[in-house]
């Protein structure tokens, strides 16, 4: 049964992943239809991110209410209705109303299922979780890659709404599990994979753990928590600007590629990051959130370094932002999966809701500020923006661990 529930969760972390990828991939075709500047996709984003944050900050007050498996069934459903609505949109305009259910759809089911998995599973499931989600993110352009060849853009977003309500009846489907597990994990009948549980609003975990979860605010003034939320805006930052910008690195750093090739570097870090969660799923019990993050930077700056070598050949640069990505990989699960041990389980729910925020503020706006740079500068400095961001990271991380070390012999 438990690992049926495990398996389960992998696939909502590819539903949350499957809308993350179409806007990008769609949108050359869809400005085009709705006559507006390419330019005009930000907008549209930063509109998704924006309900996104809203709806992570929210997480931890519906995660005391309800119960997981209903806020990640009503979230999945929010999702296909953007998708559905996205479809179905005339207008530019009308990608602004059907934004507010895509982006609030992602935002509570990353919070409460992140929340979910740091209390009750290993690091190991925490890292796996993850890696769906790049699956998730992986498949959706091909699905739009499909559609523009055999019909219009509309049907990328209604095939994957399709996908997304197989998902929900999965869901549904599998509610039985979720109480089944919490209760083996009450009685201390769990897998080798589980870990303290708060589970099930009927049951005594729940009570002592989300039923008497902490505040926003309250959860701000634990020492150590403020330090770790910019330290996973820093992580963001630097991820979504590989996200964004790694291919016009290529193009305007590499000559004699293809505009088909400079396009494929885009998938470079997504696969960096696969690698990275993979590796770390087989080995973070063994090493630990801490050393796993410790480690994982270290790889990232030695990709970081690769791309900074005065070498002409594209090959070295497409390893660096592998290796960069590699390194990126356990970085996110495992800050979000250390959350109860740092800072206790009361706190846990506020502290991943405040973690997915800062993380969505950090995707928003710092990939926008670096395009402003390199306008200024030129692309050839990303490595130098990559390099401040993971410095900031491991350094204010390590500043972190201080505080919570301090908080608890104090206790």
């Amino acid at each position: 049964m438990g690992s049926l529930l495990i398996a389960v969760i992998y696939l909502i972390f590819i539903s949350l992943g499957l809308p993350d990828s179409l806007l990008g991939s769609g949108w050359p075709t869809m400005q085009v239809v709705f006559g507006v500047p390419s330019s005009y996709a930000g907008y549209v984003s930063m509109t998704i991110c924006f309900m996104t944050i809203l709806s992570a900050l929210f997480s931890p007050s519906l995660i005391r209410r309800f119960h997981v498996k209903w806020i990640v069934a009503v979230s999945i459903f929010l999702t296909i209705l953007g998708l559905f609505g996205f479809s179905v949109s005339g207008s530019y305009a009308m990608l602004f109303v059907f934004a507010v259910p895509y982006g609030l759809g992602a935002g509570s089911i990353d919070s409460a299922v992140n929340h979910y998995v740091a209390n009750h599973y290993s690091g190991s499931v925490m890292n796996f979780l993850h890696c769906f989600y790049g699956v998730g993110a992986v498949i959706s352009p091909y699905i739009m890659s499909l559609a523009l060849r055999m019909a219009r853009w509309n049907e990328g977003y209604r095939w994957t709404a399709y996908i997304q309500a197989g998902i929900l009846l999965v869901v549904f489907l599998s509610f039985p599990l979720w109480t089944h597990a919490e209760n083996e994990n009450t009685s201390g009948a769990g897998s080798s994979d589980t870990v303290s549980v708060s589970g099930d609003p009927d049951s005594k975990g729940e009570r002592q753990g989300v039923g008497d979860s902490a505040g926003l605010l309250e959860a701000l003034r634990v020492p150590g928590v403020v330090l770790t939320l910019v330290a996973f805006y820093a992580y963001c930052a630097g991820e979504a600007t590989c996200f964004l910008w790694t291919p016009s690195y290529f193009a305007g750093t590499k000559s004699g590629l293809s505009e088909e090739t400079i396009a494929s570097f885009g998938s470079l870090i997504f696969f960096g990051l696969m690698l990275g969660r993979v590796i770390a799923g087989f080995v973070s019990n063994r090493l630990g959130d801490r050393l796993l993050i410790r480690l994982g930077i270290a790889v990232e700056l030695l990709g970081i370094v690769l791309l900074l070598l005065p070498i002409p050949h594209y090959a070295v640069a497409v390893a660096g932002f592998i290796v960069v990505g590699t390194g990126m990989g356990p970085v996110y699960p495992a800050i979000q999966h250390m959350a109860p041990e740092n800072f206790g389980k009361r706190f846990s729910a506020p502290v991943i809701g405040l973690q997915m925020a800062s993380a969505y503020v950090g995707s928003t706006f710092m990939p926008m500020v670096f395009g402003l740079l390199q306008q200024a500068l030129g692309i050839a400095i990303m490595p130098f923006y990559l390099l401040l961001f993971a410095s900031l990271n491991i350094g204010l991380l390590e500043l972190s661990y201080q505080k919570v070390s301090k908080r608890a012999c104090n206790k």
